[in-house]
């Protein structure tokens, strides 16, 4: 079984929808890191030295290649990410081994085998 990993950095108020249209896609789990900062396009605004930005999280899907592709257009769509800028990114690597996965290869499986 081949493995793709996903990586968007999405605004936190949009976090739990992510992570529950990823899940319904078909990802078996995920980790989240809380309060990530970046820059896009245009620096972010500051008032007296305070950042305006928005809070951001990173999630990280470790998911099978077959099924990653839906779930990064689902988490591109519940994320808003084409609507203005600054809203969020995802994208997706390959993933040349993983171990501690057993339990997702076993229950993966059986849907992988249906799809393909």
């Amino acid at each position: 079984m081949h493995f793709k990993l996903i990586i968007a950095l999405v605004e936190d108020e949009k976090t739990e929808a992510i992570l529950k249209v990823a899940r319904e896609e078909g990802a078996t789990g995920a980790t989240v890191i809380n309060h990530a900062r970046g820059e896009g396009l245009e620096k972010t605004r500051t008032f007296f030295g305070l950042s305006l930005e928005t809070a951001r999280d990173v999630l990280f899907f470790l998911v099978e290649e077959h099924m990653s592709r839906n779930i990064l257009e689902k988490i591109a769509q519940i994320g808003d990410f084409d609507k203005s800028s600054g809203t969020g990114i995802a994208f997706q690597l390959d993933v040349e081994d993983a171990v501690g996965v057993a339990h997702q290869v076993e229950r993966l499986s059986e849907v992988v085998e249906e799809e393909i």
